[in-house]
This record gives structure tokens, sequence and C-alpha cells, in this order.
């Protein structure tokens, strides 16, 4: 199953895209859609849940999820494509791991905020 993206348009120069965040680091808006349209799908968000607590193999997280291969297959280079996931080959099976352990943070905010808005 091929999972694909579609195109983010870039800003025109000197208009809205960059952003200083905790003055620590200048991005482009474009950069982080991308990230956001990477984790925009409910499966893909199950597979950086489990990632989180340790890395796993596709026939690992195909069971934990209850989904194709190809399904968890096409996730994960969606996933990786955006740079979220990092895939280590060990003998002949690939590894998966997240590329970074505050992607998981982030989602753990974003649950949050839907818990506080579904109280208003």
């Amino acid at each position: 199953m091929a999972i694909e993206l579609p195109d983010v348009e870039q800003p025109a120069a000197g208009t809205v895209g960059l952003h200083l965040h905790d003055g620590t680091a200048t991005h482009a808006h474009v950069e982080v859609v991308h990230v956001l349209r990477a984790l925009a799908e409910p499966a893909r968000l199950s597979l950086v849940h489990l990632l989180a607590e340790a890395p796993r193999r596709v026939t690992d997280l195909t069971a934990a999820l209850g989904l194709a291969q190809s399904t968890v297959s096409g996730h994960l280079a969606v996933l990786r494509a955006a740079g979220l996931v990092t895939a280590t080959p060990q003998g002949r099976a690939t590894w998966y791991a997240l590329a970074d352990a505050e992607v998981d943070g982030l989602l753990g905010a974003a649950e949050r905020v839907v818990t506080r808005l579904e109280r208003l």
C-alpha cells in the first residue's frame, strides 16, 4: 500500500514561514507541516507510541497493531521520509526506532490539548 503525502506549498519570499522558537532554532513552518502531516494518521501515531517504548521490527509492529505487513511498512516509509524514524538492518531483520524521543512527547502534548478541549 503506497502512502503519499501531498506536497506542501512553499511560502513566497518575505511571507509567513520562518519562526524562532525558544531562541534555539529558526525553521521554516513548511518543515513543521511535513512532520505534522507524517503524524496525521492514527496508525502512524500508534507506531510512534510503540517505537517510543523500544526499537521494533515490522513483524513486532504488525502483531501489536493487527495491521498487514504492507500497511505497517508503508506507514514506516512515511515516518522515515519525514525524518521521524530510523531503520537499522541487523542480520535478516530491520529494527525501527524513533529518530528523536521528543516526537512521542509531541504526541503526548497534543493528546493533553485534546483532553482539555473536550472539557470545554
